[in-house]
């Protein structure tokens, strides 16, 4: 089952940001490096990538995100 995390974090982190993949993994300790301080993502665009990977809307994706692969 590790896998599956893995390979979706990958895709997440790859097709959209660091920042939404880390977010989207729900990594919030301080164990990022530097890189973490300054690099933020938001709720908003976390549900919109879900709702790009599985292809429906998402009720959290904000209307005026648009996150596309």
């Amino acid at each position: 089952m590790h896998w599956f995390r893995h390979t979706t974090l990958a895709w997440v982190e790859r097709t959209f940001s660091y920042a939404v993949g880390r977010e989207y993994a729900g990594h919030r300790g301080k164990g990022g490096g530097t890189t973490t301080t300054y690099v933020k993502s938001h709720l908003q665009e976390v549900a919109a990538a879900l709702s790009v990977l599985t292809g429906e809307p998402h009720p959290l994706a904000a209307a005026g995100v648009q996150l596309t692969p």
